[in-house]
């Protein structure tokens, strides 16, 4: 009985991330056939209060989340609205190693909310941002911010906290470099 539930889980989730990433792909048709075979996986595997309790779990994240997500959309707004493109294309427009460590240096001194990074990262781009130093952003601001760097080098002292943001610092230009370099 218990492998037949284990089977359950792993469609199930297979099944969510296969509707993730082709939705992200605008493969509506197949994601709609996914949708039909999740409410298969749901009627062969789960009970009405399993179903339940994953609805209501689903509306509580989606509660928790949405505001945040306006937000990001909101800030990516008022950015593409208020920076000039030359000012974006000018400091991070190309994959250069200034570039990406401007970028990664910037990603490490903002301070993004859960799912704020990508419609601001976004707007970046599409105000000229290069794809390498997009990345290299990307990967410094969830890594810290100067309110996390200030709560680090009081857990970890002054020394190992500088090694800390340097290396996030050094690995996000890194990174951006070699993606940029194979993204055209």
């Amino acid at each position: 009985m218990r492998f037949v539930n284990l089977i359950g889980c792993f469609n199930f989730f297979a099944d969510l991330v296969a509707i993730l990433v082709l939705g992200v792909w605008g493969r509506w048709l197949i994601v709609a056939s996914l949708l039909v075979f999740l409410m298969i996986i749901l009627k062969l595997w789960f009970t009405k209060e399993e179903i339940f309790s994953w609805l209501a779990s689903t509306g509580q994240f989606v509660r928790l989340i949405l505001p945040w997500l306006l937000v990001g959309v909101f800030a990516a707004g008022l950015i593409k609205a208020v920076l000039p493109p030359r000012v974006i294309q000018t400091w991070v427009g190309d994959n250069t190693l200034k570039s990406n460590f401007i970028a990664s240096v910037a990603g490490a001194l903002m301070y993004f909310a859960t799912l704020t990074e990508v419609p601001i990262l976004k707007a970046f781009v599409d105000l000229g941002m290069g794809k390498g130093p997009a990345l290299a952003l990307l990967l410094a601001g969830p890594a810290l911010s100067l309110p996390n760097m200030l709560v680090i080098r009081s857990i970890l002292g002054t020394k190992k906290a500088l090694v800390y943001i340097a290396l996030v610092v050094v690995m996000s230009t890194l990174m951006g470099m070699i993606f940029g370099s194979f993204v055209v």
